[in-house]
């Protein structure tokens, strides 16, 4: 993070808006391991009060399931119905190599991805017992791929789901770099209904450094879609 960067974390954190006092989220944080920006809570429980209609809610990328609980709790809080899939391989940034040591531990990548799989399913089963979401084992891309097919799939937890249709909210949070976090937005844009919204975690200015802080730039200029709040991170809802 340079200076100007800097400079915008700061003048972020004097004027970031905040969800409404919520004892599920703080102890759901106490105990789900994750990073959630404060000012994605406040959007997401915004999205979940106006939510266009019922179809589906997509998320992409979980690791421990903290923004998949937080997007649960407040569909259910808001009495809505949207079902809610999410898709992640646990194959992360700079951890191709499996076998490689996470620094001078005997404790591997794919050791770490195994616990990390485990631990958001774990997670989810016991704070969405009543509703669990669909999460979807694969890259972002193959499972639009599976989308679009109207494929019937095998969720995580051994539940057989048929995906496709439109859908209301997505949440991305999968790949940072500029080609991947594209490719969710146009994925995501296919099927994102009118008045539908679309939330880009990590996208704030004081992110420049990511990919997908230049494609929120960049869907500013387009005309069917408006910037609804910037918090840091921006959420957009599509127009037409």
């Amino acid at each position: 993070m340079d200076i100007i960067d800097g400079l915008r974390y700061l003048w972020h954190l004097s004027t970031k808006k905040k969800a409404k006092p919520d004892s599920f989220i703080n102890w759901l944080r106490f105990a789900n391991a994750g990073m959630l920006n404060e000012g994605n809570i406040y959007c997401i429980e915004y999205v979940s009060e106006n939510l266009p209609s019922e179809n589906p809610i997509i998320e992409i990328g979980s690791f421990c399931g903290l923004s998949t609980n937080a997007i649960s709790h407040y569909v259910r809080k808001a009495k809505k119905n949207n079902l809610l899939f999410t898709c992640d391989k646990w194959e992360f940034e700079g951890a191709e190599n499996k076998d490689v040591f996470l620094g001078p531990s005997a404790i591997t990548h794919r050791q770490y991805r195994k616990f990390v799989r485990e631990t958001y399913v774990r997670n989810v089963g016991f704070f969405c017992h009543d509703r669990p979401p669909h999460t979807i084992e694969c890259f972002s891309n193959d499972f639009f791929d599976l989308w679009n097919r109207g494929t019937a799939v095998t969720d995580v937890m051994g539940r057989e789901i048929r995906l496709g249709g439109p859908i209301s909210f997505a949440y991305i949070d999968g790949n940072h770099t500029y080609p991947f976090a594209k490719d969710d937005f146009l994925n995501v844009d296919r099927y994102l209904e009118t008045n539908g919204f679309i939330l880009f975690d990590d996208s704030a200015d004081y992110y420049s450094q990511f990919g997908v802080n230049r494609l929120v730039r960049e869907i500013r200029k387009m005309d069917n879609y408006e910037l609804v709040i910037k918090n840091p991170n921006y959420l957009f809802r599509k127009t037409g």
